[in-house]
């Protein structure tokens, strides 16, 4: 059900995208039949790109919660993408238009951090333990996105566009584990049972089930032409819902995936 209405949103966006591409001045062709003013529209002003890049980031709280004490080490690891662009332009001088893209892209990190009542769910000799856990914690993110972004276009000098707009991603490999070490947690809250962690001992989770395979955010950056066919593209893509599924309490505070990307393209 919750896949059917994934694809069900990203067929809608893809319609609507290429519904304003069309622009309302094509019917207006003097001398054309319709089809051929909506052949024109279509086709006139349209660029192609391909392109192809590295996200570097990661699943941030907002604000960073009291829960964690410390980041002791950040990894944004190797995310790679790769993906093309329709744009529209809607002015003969290609001033400001609307771009249509598709990406598959990874997007991950790896972390180290010193919590204190960390909500935690651990695997010990076979055994899941639950409650707050203070101490180490080890943790590797990885999501695997087909990106579908939706982004205004405006050019501000002949070599410079800019871009804003809304993306959907729909993930079709997630994974969330790590191990806590060197610490201790209180089974089912602050005052639980303790079970101590040291000397060497650790033990592992996986929330990797729990991820949202639906994701949606902003996009905002710059395009900058090299030469003739080449661009250099940066944005920053900042996600609007948690990493997480919204049944998941583990974790008591929301995750967002925040990334700077980097690149080139290849415009047709």
């Amino acid at each position: 059900m919750i896949k059917r209405k994934i694809m069900k949103a990203l067929y809608k966006t893809i319609c609507v995208a290429a519904i304003c591409a069309v622009p309302a001045t094509a019917f207006g062709a003097s001398g054309n039949d319709g089809s051929e003013a909506v052949k024109f529209g279509l086709l006139e002003g349209i660029e192609y790109e391909v392109n192809a890049g590295t996200n570097i980031g990661g699943a941030t709280p907002l604000p960073i919660p009291a829960e964690i004490r410390h980041i002791d080490s950040f990894s944004p690891r190797l995310n790679l993408q790769i993906g093309a662009k329709v744009t529209k332009w809607f002015a003969t001088d290609k001033k400001w238009g609307v771009a249509l893209g598709v990406r598959f892209e990874t997007k991950g990190m790896d972390t180290k951090a010193t919590v204190k009542n960390y909500g935690m769910e651990i695997y010990d000799n076979g055994n899941k333990l639950s409650g707050r856990w203070t101490g180490k914690v080890n943790t590797k993110y990885q999501s695997q996105q087909l990106v579908v972004p939706v982004t205004a276009v405006l050019r501000v000098h002949r070599r410079t566009v800019l871009n804003a707009g809304p993306y959907f991603s729909y993930a079709f490999s997630n994974s969330f584990d790590g191990f806590v070490h060197d610490g201790y947690l209180r089974e089912g809250g602050p005052t639980g049972d303790k079970y101590v962690f040291e000397d060497g001992s650790r033990a592992s989770y996986d929330f990797g089930e729990n991820l949202s395979t639906f994701q949606w955010g902003m996009q905002a950056g710059v395009s900058w032409s090299a030469y003739k066919h080449l661009v250099v593209n940066a944005n920053l893509v900042w996600g609007c819902n948690d990493i997480f599924e919204s049944s998941f309490k583990t974790i008591s505070f929301d995750l967002y995936p925040v990334y700077l990307n980097f690149g080139f393209g290849y415009v047709f």
